[in-house]
């Protein structure tokens, strides 16, 4: 199992999230948010190919797979490495996906 590394990017985008339900839905929504990212979080460090290719084929992103996260809108992007799973954004499924993805 790899164990998963967020960006910052990824980090303020899930705390973000957070905010948004808690703000809109209250405490058990947004616990739930919560919940449901790291249960995608420990999907992918067991399977890590399971993510979609899609986006990464899409923008010429060696590597990059996307998890859709259950109950919510909202996706997580990463890369595999060797020893690692370097989750570089955690974004709603609705935003400007290819503007918010560093094309590297």
């Amino acid at each position: 199992m790899k164990r998963t590394l967020l960006r910052e990017a990824a980090e303020r985008d899930v705390e973000r999230g957070f905010s948004h339900y808690l703000e809109e839905a209250g405490a058990d929504i947004a616990l739930a948010f919560i919940e449901e990212i790291d249960t995608a979080l420990e999907h992918i460090e067991r399977h890590p190919g399971t993510g979609s290719p899609r986006y990464g084929e899409l923008f010429d992103f060696p590597g990059l797979r996307c998890w859709l996260v259950s109950r919510f809108p909202y996706a997580l992007f990463y890369v595999e490495h060797d020893e690692y799973l370097d989750v570089i954004r955690v974004l709603h499924q609705q935003s400007e996906i290819p503007a918010q993805l560093p094309i590297e």
